[in-house]
């Protein structure tokens, strides 16, 4: 389902999107608040292709650990060097892990899904970002899952696609519950950022392994 599909869908009605999706009262007090928004969770990834796509392309590579080289000998192992790169920030503190995370993927060139793909909204998989580069939802990508790799718990990431208010343009992040606020790491702003102190941003939907959220 595309992103304009998911946002036709769910504003024919709020009733109908009530109807749809049930919210556990558990989870009511723990929502995430996204930009001030309030959310609706969804335990069916199903219609989420481009997501569950990329997760099972996962599953044929190798995983970042593994001593392996994807590449032939005249070219970079970018799984290696994302292997080292991961080995050398396990001891770090947690909030230190989100700092080189970000900035590690940062460094990667911005190359939208045309110019790599030949088509628009692919969904790249972490060493195909590596391999290629991409656009804003592939570091996300790559960033979320270097941090599941780190050990980090699902419950506590989700990839977050919204809307850029100051560029009128769509947009992705990955966001993380830490200690009590919501961490934004994104390709656009250099530093690890409070979500709290972003304004510009309105999230359509979030989303991690286990579940997904239509934001309002």
């Amino acid at each position: 389902m595309s992103l304009a599909q998911i946002i036709r869908f769910y504003a024919i009605t709020t009733l109908a999107a009530a109807a749809l999706f049930t919210v556990p009262a558990a989870r009511a007090e723990s929502q995430w608040h996204l930009f001030g928004t309030a959310e609706i969770r969804n335990n069916n990834l199903a219609p989420m292709t481009h997501w569950t796509g990329m997760i099972e392309r996962m599953r044929t590579t190798p995983e970042p650990f593994a001593e392996v080289c994807e590449a032939p000998q005249d070219q970079l192992c970018h799984l290696q060097q994302w292997n080292i790169f991961l080995n050398s920030i396990k001891g770090l503190d947690r909030r230190a892990q989100l700092d080189q995370v970000n900035a590690y993927m940062n460094k990667s060139p911005y190359i939208d899904d045309i110019t790599n793909w030949g088509r628009a909204n692919y969904w790249e998989a972490p060493l195909e970002f590596l391999h290629k580069s991409g656009d804003c939802k592939d570091y996300a990508i790559a960033k979320y899952m270097s941090l599941r790799y780190l050990g980090w718990p699902v419950d506590e990431l989700r990839l977050v696609v919204l809307r850029d208010m100051n560029l009128n343009a769509d947009h992705a992040i990955v966001a993380v519950d830490f200690n009590d606020q919501i961490l934004v790491l994104d390709n656009q702003i250099h530093d690890v950022t409070n979500a709290d102190s972003i304004h510009h941003y309105r999230p359509y939907y979030s989303i991690n392994e286990e579940h997904w959220w239509f934001h309002h």
